[in-house]
């Protein structure tokens, strides 16, 4: 939704999306579980932040192997760290949220990973998360 400024005016879910992705890419890189880290940035874990990220702590197993059976040619292990995390919030949220739109959970989870992560990421995420949508809904 443009701003009029020529700003995209991010909403709450966009920024819900985006700090459960700073919670679980914190997670991942320290090794940690969700809970220490949740102890750290309580104020972000609210809402549908909180619904995300737990999604994913819970769901991880079967998040992954639906990941997994769809990325053609990469293992979870040699994906981006940062790929690989928006890749789970979004087929969390494909899988388990559905009264959200494919098309908007595609979509936000592209413009995460051209934020946050490689240049060719945008295209990877795209690619998985449409298998796995097709997979699951």
């Amino acid at each position: 939704m443009a701003s009029g400024n020529g700003h995209e005016r991010v909403d709450e879910r966009s920024d819900a999306r985006e700090q459960a992705l700073i919670l679980l890419y914190e997670c991942e890189q320290r090794s940690e579980h969700l809970t220490s880290v949740v102890n750290q940035h309580a104020a972000i874990y609210v809402g549908l932040t909180k619904e995300l990220a737990d999604g994913v702590e819970q769901g991880r197993a079967d998040i992954d192997a639906l990941i997994a059976s769809h990325s053609k040619g990469w293992t979870l292990e040699r994906m981006p760290a940062i790929d690989r995390t928006i890749l789970r919030i979004a087929t969390f949220e494909l899988v388990s949220r559905v009264d959200t739109p494919v098309a908007v959970i595609i979509d936000e989870a592209v413009e995460l990973a051209k934020r946050f992560s490689t240049d060719d990421s945008g295209r990877f995420v795209n690619g998985v998360l449409a298998a796995v949508a097709r997979s699951v809904r």
